[in-house]
């Protein structure tokens, strides 16, 4: 076989396939991947009935979604609530912590001191605090916060960019939604086909990026590309026959077609060259790995990219939890996100982009003694999660937590109002029903209501 046959088959299957390699910037603590049976109590569900949000949305008093496209950004490890959007500088000094509040550019909110850039912007964003949920694992966690549904050991549910890529597609020379560097959550009952583009890799700030399947290498040219093709088109014909109804083989042949669409497509590597922008753009967004994914997902949906997901690791913070959080991942997201926030503004992106920031769950109000200066352990009772763009109104919190911080003062919020108002963000409605492939039936967001008050004409 030619040997570029052979690397065009490991090309999809390393950048294209991801929802069975589930490979995480950051190993966290329990540091396994599992689908354990699980019987976990309701949650209290915050936001509207669907009766009163119907009511409410015939009234007009409900901004319909019109973000065309998304940026999720998941910080991997759990993030420590009470140190970063959530601070309690009253509560007692084994819980407070050494990290002081500061005033942001909206009057009454406050957020962490090491978190500038982004108390400058929170205008443009919205807090989210008292969510909460009760899976403490990594994985189910991260499951439940990646697709607004419980997980089942039956079911997997897809991902948020698994269902705007069926729902909104984009054409053929621009992948319908990437991961950077990887993907956490497959596309689920949805198939093989709404899986994303993983790249791999993150990008070096002020140098070219590429992505395997996307730019060419070895001198080869576009002519001889097309004519490898057309050998893999006749090779793939005769494999079509043996299966003609398999799910897996329908969804490898969509990718390969799409991976040599972007393949010859200069629009698509252009997307993903980020030494393009002007360096006093690129700048603002840090240059380390995070902050140029962040800018590189600002170009990706600027081109066409219908969701870009983004990932910042490192937050499993059992140990030495305020001098990791002040020397690396505070900087590290206060630069990128800010940055992120800001850009999307400056090219007239931010109206018509969604932007969800969360972690799987928060860490514990008390401080452990694992370390001379402590640590935070896993805690979902309460946690932050972030909104911006379309028509979430920013410059406001939404949500309360108690005085320590350790569970919702009033009703909570779930991650399944987070993701039907992400959904409904988009323009999706999350109560929308799909068939699995044995013709099963399911609502997208089981348990969700669409939290009014994020979007733009409600009252808080």
């Amino acid at each position: 076989m030619d040997p570029f046959l052979g690397d065009a088959r490991k090309s999809v299957n390393l950048s294209l396939l991801g929802e069975n390699e589930v490979m995480n910037t950051h190993r966290t603590c329990d540091g396994v991947r599992r689908r354990d049976m699980l019987k976990a109590s309701a949650l209290t569900v915050g936001g509207l009935t669907l009766s009163n949000y119907l009511r409410l949305a015939e009234a007009g008093q409900i901004a319909s979604g019109r973000a065309e496209r998304a940026i999720f950004v998941e910080l991997s490890g759990g993030p420590s609530h009470l140190d970063m959007f959530d601070m309690k500088p009253n509560a007692a000094e084994e819980i407070r912590g050494t990290f002081k509040p500061i005033a942001t550019n909206v009057p009454g909110i406050q957020i962490s001191e090491h978190l500038p850039k982004l108390a400058a912007c929170a205008d443009k964003y919205a807090i989210l605090r008292g969510v909460s949920h009760t899976l403490a694992a990594h994985q189910l966690g991260r499951e439940y916060v990646n697709t607004g549904s419980k997980p089942l050991p039956s079911l997997e549910y897809p991902s948020y960019g698994a269902v705007l890529s069926k729902e909104r597609p984009s054409d053929a020379e621009i992948p319908s939604q990437v991961a950077v560097p990887r993907s956490s959550q497959g596309p689920g009952f949805l198939g093989i086909r709404y899986a994303a583009l993983e790249t791999n890799s993150s990008p070096q700030f002020g140098q070219p990026y590429s992505v395997r399947g996307i730019s060419l290498s070895g001198g080869i040219g576009i002519d001889e590309v097309k004519r490898r093709q057309g050998l893999l088109k006749k090779l793939d014909r005769r494999f079509a026959t043996l299966e003609k109804d398999d799910q897996l083989l329908e969804g490898l042949d969509q990718f390969g077609e799409q991976a040599y669409s972007m393949i010859t497509s200069s629009r698509a590597r252009e997307a993903f060259d980020i030494s393009k922008e002007p360096e006093s753009f690129a700048k603002q967004f840090g240059e380390d790995a995070f902050g140029q994914s962040c800018l590189l997902a600002l170009r990706l949906v600027e081109s066409g990219v219908r969701l870009v997901s983004v990932q910042l690791g490192g937050w499993d913070t059992h140990q030495d939890n305020f001098t990791k959080l002040k020397t690396v991942n505070l900087p590290k997201l206060d630069e990128g996100l800010g940055g992120l926030l800001v850009g999307l503004e400056q090219r007239g992106l931010l109206e018509s982009t969604a932007v969800f920031v969360t972690g799987e769950f928060g860490r514990t109000p008390k401080i452990n003694s694992r370390s001379a200066e402590g640590g935070r352990d896993h805690y979902p009772r309460c946690m932050f999660m972030l909104m911006a763009g379309g028509a979430v109104r920013g410059g406001q919190v939404i949500g309360e937590s108690d005085d320590t911080g350790s569970g919702p003062r009033h009703e909570g919020i779930s991650p399944d109002d987070v993701a039907a108002s992400f959904y409904h963000n988009l323009g999706i409605d999350p109560t929308m029903e799909y068939e699995s492939g044995t013709g099963r039936p399911i609502t997208l967001v089981r348990n969700g209501t669409v939290i009014q008050s994020l979007f733009s004409g409600s009252q808080s």
